[in-house]
């Protein structure tokens, strides 16, 4: 029986383990796997051997199956680590990537109410008019 803790430990240790692995293999792609820890450095050469035997994919999710166990371990996680359901890694749609296109939302009307129960709005400027006047009232009246 897996407890709900371990389940939240196993969800952010893979979530984790996807994203320093992708970090990772892009620094070795711009050859700067040296600045990278130890660590890392021994799982990207594990990478590189299972890239060896099987194709990219295969390797990648092996691999990132490795880290997922370390970190699980590290985050404090008991037992052997439970199965996360992997992710969809395709796009959904052939061709769209991981980009997503904002589009401008369209201008929305004023809603300005129509009809005899409609009120007539105040400028600022003569409610700011009024006040002065209010004022002035009051100061040359109380003198």
């Amino acid at each position: 029986m897996i407890k709900a803790a371990d389940m939240l430990i196993a969800r952010r240790a893979d979530t984790r383990a996807r994203a320093d692995f992708a970090t990772w293999k892009m620094l070795a792609k711009l050859n700067g796997t040296s600045s990278l820890p130890t660590d890392a450095q021994g799982f990207l050469a594990s990478y590189n051997r299972l890239l060896k035997q099987m194709a990219d994919a295969e390797a990648t999710e092996a691999t990132i199956g490795l880290v997922y166990k370390s970190y699980y371990s590290e985050m404090g996680g008991g037992g052997t680590p439970p199965e996360v359901p992997s992710r969809q890694s395709e796009p959904s749609e052939p061709g769209a990537g991981n980009v997503t296109a904002f589009r401008r939302p369209p201008a929305r009307p004023k809603n300005a109410p129509t009809g005899p129960s409609a009120k007539q709005r105040l400028p600022v400027a003569l409610i700011f008019g009024c006040l002065v006047v209010v004022y002035v009232g009051i100061r040359y009246f109380w003198r």
